[in-house]
């Protein structure tokens, strides 16, 4: 069986134990298969989240409305679809670079030692130390209006990798100095091979656990630089439907279904990752790690 299998393998098997364990696990990844189903429905819209006008203004929550309608002639649940989409693909994008950047230094840093090391410390310290939100607010208000979600996303991912990287750099201090690490030297594989090849299965656990995080993150900083008045207001995001209903005073007129709809969602998708961060947290941890071994071996017998 090959190396990448064993390692398809492991991480499903991750997955089945989380999903069988951790109750908070499933529930959270419960609440995010229907936010998942709610944003794939965005493919089929009748409407694009630009459109203007193509319903009946400021209708309450009703059967042909169930979420009500804007200001701007808006299918609010329609809206929703996209925002939920666009805000999951930049936190989704966010992780992506920010967790790859950390892994990848990381490791190197963990892995080599050294002068390397120490200069990746630095260059990691440095992106700890810096207050993120206002950097984050500074470079969005300089590229006001010209900030996509891609800009966005990679904004958010190239200031999130510090953190992480100092947990997959202690990993790799600790598997440097296992045999199968030394076996791998001797028969002459390269550095990034063995970080590949030997040490990222170890690894996925925690980099489950710290993209969970990410997402939460890159959630959170959207929707602050939205709100703001910060982001790529064009496109329907999370925050950019919060933005434009308070714009539109919504809660003066008493059309808070424009406002509830982006804020409950933004709420679900805070707390189904929050539960799907704190099953891994709980899996992760020892104790309940060997009452689980014990559950399965019960069940075995």
């Amino acid at each position: 069986m090959s190396t990448l299998t064993q390692r398809y393998r492991a991480t499903a098997r991750l997955v089945a134990d989380l999903l069988r364990y951790m109750p908070s696990f499933r529930s959270g990844a419960v609440i995010l298969l229907i936010l998942l189903v709610l944003a794939a429905l965005s493919l089929v819209s009748p409407y694009a989240p630009e459109d203007r006008q193509v319903v009946p203004t400021d209708i309450a929550p009703s059967l042909a409305y169930p979420f009500g309608t804007t200001t701007l002639g808006q299918d609010v649940f329609w809206l929703t679809t996209f925002a939920v989409r666009n805000s999951l693909f930049i936190a989704g994008l966010a992780v992506l670079i920010g967790r790859s950047i950390g892994v990848l230094l990381g490791s190197l840093a963990g892995y080599t030692g050294g002068t390397l090391d120490r200069l990746i410390s630095s260059v990691a310290d440095s992106f700890i130390v810096i207050p993120r939100l206002p950097l984050l607010m500074l470079i969005a208000f300089i590229m006001k209006g010209t900030l996509s979600l891609a800009g966005l996303a990679l904004l958010l991912g190239v200031l999130d990798w510090a953190w992480p990287s100092k947990r997959y750099r202690a990993q790799l201090q600790s598997l440097r100095e296992e045999e199968f690490t030394q076996t791998a030297v001797f028969s002459g594989m390269g550095t990034l091979k063995i970080i590949l090849r030997e040490h990222l299965p170890f690894v996925i656990p925690f980099l489950l656990a710290d993209a969970v995080s990410g997402f939460l993150w890159a959630i959170g900083m959207e929707v602050t630089l939205s709100i703001l008045g910060l982001g790529d207001m064009q496109a329907a995001t999370l925050g950019t439907m919060i933005y434009w209903s308070t714009y539109y005073q919504v809660l003066l007129t008493h059309k808070l279904w424009w406002l509830v709809a982006p804020v409950a969602a933004a709420i679900l998708l805070v707390v189904g990752f929050y539960q799907l961060s704190i099953g891994i947290s709980d899996y992760l941890d020892p104790r309940t790690r060997l009452k689980n071994l014990a559950a399965r071996g019960g069940a075995a017998g």
